[in-house]
């Protein structure tokens, strides 16, 4: 990598407060292009919120010196159509507004212009159905094309998200608890999807409190404990007995095979 590239997203000196308590408190966090991030920790740990800075749905604290910024390709200020081509996000917020009438084919096409479904004042292209069914085969879920979103599992609805997400080919997919609620069988589904996704060039940044959530391909962890970040570095060092039993609180026994994680 360019070690002079700007980078993709920074969070500088961002503290997040609600009901006058600090939740999320960062002095620094860069993702860069092409990464592979994970970012761990227990529940409570202001994960979401920090997912929620990067998207810009919450602001950080304003700082007399003008310090605090979240920052896309460099930029403190920037358009919703920048947003998307750098960031696609897919959460269960996303996913409960999905949970309607409208088919898998035209969730992914609806990608395109940031909508729950399609309106006919919307212009769809060759361009874009060609794109949409090269994502559906991607994600394994060309088969579910016809079906309605209310129709489907939990896991092959997050597998249609994470398609329509990538229909901008964001500089980076970032997944919110993507196993959240699935299956043992949706679970092994979405996170070969995902594996997928990611060999196929697209960065991700893994959101999550299961280390089994963490695919091969992911490189670095960053870990979060009661809103500040406790350890940032190589998946070899922070998927080690004990930075996770430190992280979570309990003597951990972390167990590897063909670079998947399982935690005892």
């Amino acid at each position: 990598m360019n070690a002079h590239a700007t980078p993709l997203l920074q969070l500088l000196d961002c503290i997040v407060v609600r009901d006058g308590r600090a939740i999320l408190s960062v002095d620094s966090l860069t993702l860069n292009a092409g990464e592979h991030v994970a970012i761990l920790g227990p529940n409570g740990a202001g994960k979401s919120t920090l997912i929620r800075l990067l998207t810009r749905d919450v602001r950080p604290l304003a700082h007399e010196d003008g310090s605090a910024a979240v920052l896309l390709l460099g930029q403190e200020r920037w358009a919703i159509a920048d947003a998307r081509r750098v960031m696609g996000v897919v959460s269960d917020s996303l996913q409960e507004d999905y949970d309607v009438a409208v088919t898998v084919r035209d969730t992914v096409t609806s990608g395109f212009f940031g909508s729950i479904g399609l309106y006919r004042h919307q212009t769809v292209t060759p361009a874009m159905l060609e794109k949409t069914e090269r994502l559906l085969d991607l994600l394994g879920i060309e088969r579910l094309a016809d079906r309605t979103m209310d129709t489907l599992s939990t896991g092959e609805a997050r597998r249609a998200l994470i398609a329509r997400a990538l229909v901008h080919d964001p500089a980076v997919l970032v997944l919110d608890e993507p196993t959240d609620g699935l299956d043992p069988a949706a679970q092994y589904h979405v996170l070969r999807a995902i594996s997928d996704v990611a060999r196929a060039g697209h960065a991700i940044v893994l959101v999550t409190h299961h280390v089994s959530d963490i695919v091969p391909e992911v490189s670095r962890i960053v870990t979060l404990k009661d809103g500040r970040i406790l350890h940032d570095g190589p998946k070899r060092e922070m998927l080690a007995d004990e930075p996770i039993a430190e992280l979570f609180g309990f003597p951990a026994h972390l167990e590897e095979r063909e670079g998947w994680y399982r935690l005892w």
